[in-house]
């Protein structure tokens, strides 16, 4: 248990830092990520299951897509240990979470966002570390 609230803490510290898309806050400043929406549970030795419950600043934000694929870019490339990770948008906050949850969940698909050029630059964007 203590382990697994410590990876918590170590997923929000790598996640709170992302910048949102449209604005120069950081997803933690505008409450789109908080402490409590990260959850991390032991699966198999040394391997843990990360669920990430974000919260969009309105119902029918367009960029739902985009802030659940910053989160997922940028937590494959900095969690230090091995995991299986699950993003959805808080229940009841968003107007089409159904399909973003399937949407940045899907490999293929998020694959596929990744070779657009426009797409990853503003991913790179909004998940590259502020000097």
């Amino acid at each position: 248990r203590a382990m697994e609230h410590d990876r918590a803490i170590e997923v929000y510290d790598i996640i709170r830092t992302i910048r949102d898309p449209e604005k120069p806050n950081t997803l933690e400043e505008l409450e789109v990520v908080t402490e409590g929406g990260v959850e991390v549970q032991e699966i198999g030795e040394d391997e843990y299951l990360v669920t990430i419950r974000f919260t969009p600043t309105v119902p029918h934000c367009s960029l739902a897509t985009l802030i659940g694929l910053c989160l997922r870019i940028k937590l494959q490339r900095c969690l230090p240990f091995r995991h299986k990770l699950e993003i959805y948008i808080s229940e009841g906050t968003h107007s089409t979470e159904e399909d973003i949850n399937k949407q940045i969940n899907d490999k293929e698909r998020v694959a596929a966002a990744m070779e657009n050029p426009n797409l990853r630059e503003i991913v790179e964007q909004c998940v590259t570390e502020p000097e």
